[in-house]
């Protein structure tokens, strides 16, 4: 396909062509240029120049570590009943740890099933502490009502 002669060249992203024609137009707006502003570059110049949100709270998180211990013992004891096979999940994801490491150097297969007991004890285990946080912290702060 041959290019017209008409056209012009365009070298990287700051090409003539491009440079000329209007960050964001619409026909609602019509010969008006309209230019989006990144809302994190606006500066409030009451708080020192740093970005700042009014209606956001700084504790966010609410971390407390107890939640995790508490997640962590959760889990550790459901995932450790021999349910499988007369085996448990703890110690089937343990001694699959056990066998890669006999041979360290190389790294598990993708058939291993290693991968199997990694996904399946870690999923309970981000679900039990997912469950806790929401169940703590919900009871401490009043959410849940009696």
């Amino acid at each position: 396909m041959a290019a017209s002669a008409s056209a012009s060249t365009v070298s990287g992203l700051a090409g003539a062509s491009l440079a000329s024609r209007p960050a964001f137009s619409t026909s609602f707006a019509r010969g008006s240029r309209v230019s989006a502003r990144n809302p994190l570059m606006t500066r409030n110049l009451e708080r020192n120049g740093r970005i700042t949100c009014m209606t956001f709270p700084r504790d966010w998180l609410r971390r407390d570590l107890g939640i995790i211990g508490y997640g962590l013992i959760g889990w550790i004891g459901p995932s450790s009943v021999p349910a499988i096979n007369g085996n448990s999940l703890t110690g089937l994801f343990f001694s699959s740890i056990g066998e890669e490491l006999a041979h360290f150097p190389t790294p598990p297969p993708v058939t291993s099933q290693f991968w199997l007991w990694l996904v399946t004890w870690h999923l309970g285990l981000f679900i039990v502490l997912t469950f806790g946080q929401i169940g703590f912290k919900g009871r401490t702060e009043d959410y849940f009502e009696k």
